[in-house]
């Protein structure tokens, strides 16, 4: 069983069902453990910015578009963690997957940068390339 499971976030609706997803494996597991990774996009992260010149609601700003899954994980009562790391979303992920080695990286198909999606090629086809462990991509 997996024990250590990776939801990558974003926030978009594919990451929440992610996110019931990794509720699903983990409830059936008493040693499962829900680590969340939000990554910062440093592209991204210069637009907030610029919309929001205050640093606080910022943050504030990217931990609301957790708050649905986080809200999940407390109802269905998985351990969780959440972290914010910032950094290029698909080899970000992979090198917290394969640095911390988890058991299950679970991923939504698209998220909330279609844009970036379409042009460079999706975070979930890279991270899924490049983990070392298994990955689940969510529709």
């Amino acid at each position: 069983m997996f024990k250590r499971i990776l939801l990558a976030s974003d926030g978009s609706n594919h990451s929440f069902r992610a996110a019931e997803k990794a509720v699903t494996l983990a409830k059936g597991n008493e040693e499962a453990h829900v680590e969340v990774i939000y990554v910062i996009d440093h592209a991204i992260s210069k637009t907030d910015a610029l919309q929001n010149l205050d640093a606080t609601a910022l943050k504030q700003k990217r931990i609301e578009r957790l708050a649905s899954i986080e809200a999940l994980l407390k109802k269905e009562g998985v351990p969780y963690d959440v972290k914010l790391i910032r950094g290029e979303p698909g080899p970000t992920i992979v090198k917290y997957a394969n640095d911390q080695e988890v058991d299950l990286v679970i991923i939504g198909s698209r998220g909330l940068n279609h844009f970036q999606e379409m042009v460079l090629g999706s975070v979930s086809h890279k991270v899924a390339k490049r983990a070392s462990c298994p990955v689940m991509i969510v529709k």
